[in-house]
């Protein structure tokens, strides 16, 4: 069912973007396909209504997905001349969905840009390609990004249960009956992850219908289409290997040997992985490269209904054979959704040569915070690798992640640190 601005899930970043529309810089709004770029600018236009009382002659709206709308930025100058006309009656506000269809859209936005004119930008972008190379180069200074990721599960229940989103967010007292609720949308979440269609959508079949619509577009017009992946059949071989293998070591030999490609196109394909918001490549945490491994990755998918569909595999999360790694690859982008937020924070993970691991360090200046995550864990048990991170780095605080935790974190004391237990919808780093 169709639904009006004001019917929208509000997005995380929503504040942020807003407050945005009052600087001068253009606002890039980028993500994958089908995650509400969109709606995302349709309630935008609705704040500026609402909250604003901006006229309607004063906002322009583009998708140049349609060919009308297309046309009008085939000319440059006679766009700038347009809006130096209208920019007569006041400051105008200018979105443009799919932004990077425009040819040469880096330089013609930053004319448009250079131009002067009383007149904000808001573009969006599917491919991220134009606005970390083209875009980056040609619009430094000029433009500020903002990445917009499936919904996040705080995101899935103001769509489905707006008074338990309310106490998550206010960091009420959740009771049973309400955890228990809470856990069994978090094993829906895993699932079938958090494309706003999908979860939506209004049974199982249909939902696993649009996520492989979702990712067949994607193959199709990003990857091959965008990206000029020529290969396609060993791109998806490599995304279904690289799927079946996250949180492990990425060895790009290995998958260059089995898929039957060079590793400068492993390389290259893991590469159009990250550009368009699929999966994020965690880096390992070490000071002393002599002792801890320092070269090789791990990948983990950023939504975990398309790492579902490209194994073909919707089963039940809680009874799947690889829950505990597909638990990991949720907290891995939230954590990742979280350090993009914090701009001074990094992911890692610790990994030594005599295989002591931890899942995940958040790294803020001289200061780790070592995570680990388990799908089921004996409460108040320090994993013994952690125990060893903490007395190497000396971390203020530890975090073990599990299905399992305690209703409410719970915080002891472990070499004079403190490790916190919690539920993976409840912790903050």
């Amino acid at each position: 069912m169709q639904q009006t601005a004001k019917q929208y899930v509000e997005r995380e970043i929503f504040g942020e973007v807003t407050a945005h529309l009052d600087a001068p810089e253009i606002t890039l709004i980028t993500g994958s396909r089908q995650v509400g770029k969109t709606i995302l600018l349709e309630q935008l236009r609705e704040h500026l209504h609402t909250a604003l009382r901006v006229p309607d002659e004063r906002i322009f709206f583009y998708n140049l997905d349609l060919v009308a709308d297309a046309r009008i930025f085939a000319d440059q100058r006679a766009f700038i001349e347009f809006l130096r006309a209208r920019s007569a009656i006041g400051h105008l506000y200018i979105f443009v969905d799919e932004a990077q269809k425009v040819p040469e859209a880096a330089r013609f936005f930053k004319g448009v840009y250079d131009a002067k004119l009383d007149a904000k930008l808001i573009l969006t972008g599917s491919a991220s390609l134009e606005a970390k190379a083209r875009f980056k180069e040609t619009l430094a200074g000029r433009k500020r990004i903002f990445a917009l990721s499936p919904f996040t599960f705080t995101e899935l229940l103001r769509a489905r249960d707006a008074f338990l989103a309310d106490a998550l967010a206010g960091h009420k007292n959740i009771g049973t009956i309400d955890t228990q609720k809470l856990i069994a949308m978090y094993q829906e979440y895993l699932r079938f992850g958090g494309y706003p269609r999908v979860v939506l959508a209004d049974d199982e079949d249909e939902k696993r219908k649009l996520l492989q619509e979702i990712y067949s577009s994607y193959v199709e017009k990003d990857a091959v289409g965008f990206w000029d992946v020529q290969q396609p059949h060993a791109f998806n071989q490599l995304v279904r290997l690289l799927a079946a293998q996250v949180g492990q070591l990425v060895n790009v030999g290995e998958l260059a040997t089995i898929v039957g490609i060079d590793r400068a196109t492993v390389e290259r394909y893991i590469g159009v992985l990250e550009e368009t918001f699929i999966a994020v490549r965690v880096r390992p945490f070490y000071r002393n490269p002599r002792q801890e491994l320092v070269k090789a990755s791990k990948l983990y998918f950023l939504d975990s209904g398309i790492r579902a569909v490209a194994l073909e595999r919707f089963g039940p999360s809680d009874q799947a054979p690889e829950k505990g790694m597909i638990l990991e690859s949720a907290v891995a982008a939230a954590l990742a959704a979280m350090c993009a937020r914090d701009g001074g924070a990094v992911l890692r993970f610790w990994r030594t040569r005599q295989k002591a691991e931890v899942d995940f360090i958040v790294v803020r200046g001289d200061r780790p915070t070592p995570i680990e995550v388990k799908y089921t864990w004996r409460r108040e048990t320090v994993p013994p690798a952690v125990r060893a991170f903490m007395r190497k780095y000396h971390p203020h605080q530890a975090m073990i992640v599990s299905l399992n935790g305690p209703l409410a974190p719970t915080t002891i004391s472990v070499d004079g640190a403190s490790v916190l237990f919690t539920l993976p919808f409840l912790f903050e780093v």
